[in-house]
């Protein structure tokens, strides 16, 4: 029988000890990001991962955008940038009830020079979208809604509905509100939607203007 030297029987469990420790606080570092990542980007943190296939993946690519948008110089809008946009949101609003679709369109195109404005680069929406998750991971849900319903082609009801969303975005974008998560109920209605209802009421709607 071969006797095994007291001293290397110590030195391997000792490595042993030690890879058990180094592997249980690698899980755990692993386990604190997952929570601050889901924490901080809500549902986002899900969607990613369906996109991306993994858990692991999904966190490297939220963990990659945010340090994409780190490099950006993201400054909040000047109070005379900010009145012109709102100017330009009013606008939209109230010309809804006559070109719905237009508006809409519009709504979106309005989003994309608010984010130039305060400093996002030129990119597509997808790319759009994930540079604003990393600062607005709430109310980015609005922004893919309300993309979605344009894409749609929908209902006057749809259109409706995307500009309470393309709404949550902006306000969030331009008057830089705390970041919380927004319930759009159906009911809610924009300065468009009165003066609409206002119109259908007095009859002075065209019949092709009436939601189908």
């Amino acid at each position: 029988m071969t006797n095994i030297d007291p001293q290397v029987l110590w030195i391997a469990g000792a490595a042993v000890a030690a890879l058990v420790i180094i592997l249980a606080i690698t899980a755990g570092m692993r386990r604190s990001r997952t929570e601050k990542l889901r924490e901080h980007y809500g549902s986002e943190y899900d969607r990613t991962m369906r996109a991306a296939g993994s858990r692991s993946a999904a966190e490297q690519e939220l963990v990659s955008r945010a340090e994409e948008v780190k490099t950006f110089d993201i400054r909040p809008l000047t109070a005379a940038e900010r009145n012109g946009f709102t100017n330009d949101w009013t606008r939209i609003e109230q010309q809804f009830v006559s070109r719905p679709t237009t508006a809409v369109v519009e709504a979106d195109e309005v989003i994309t020079d608010v984010m130039r404005t305060r400093g996002y680069p030129m990119a597509d929406f997808e790319t759009h979208a994930a540079h604003l998750s990393v600062k607005h991971p709430r109310v980015i849900e609005h922004y893919r809604a309300g993309h979605a319903l344009i894409d749609k082609h929908g209902s006057t009801e749809d259109l409706r509905q995307a500009m309470l969303h393309y709404r949550a975005l902006f306000d969030e974008l331009v008057n830089e509100g705390v970041d919380v998560q927004r319930d759009m109920p159906v009911e809610y209605e924009t300065n468009a939607d009165r003066e609409r209802r206002r119109l259908f009421t007095s009859g002075e709607v065209r019949e092709e203007d009436r939601p189908r």
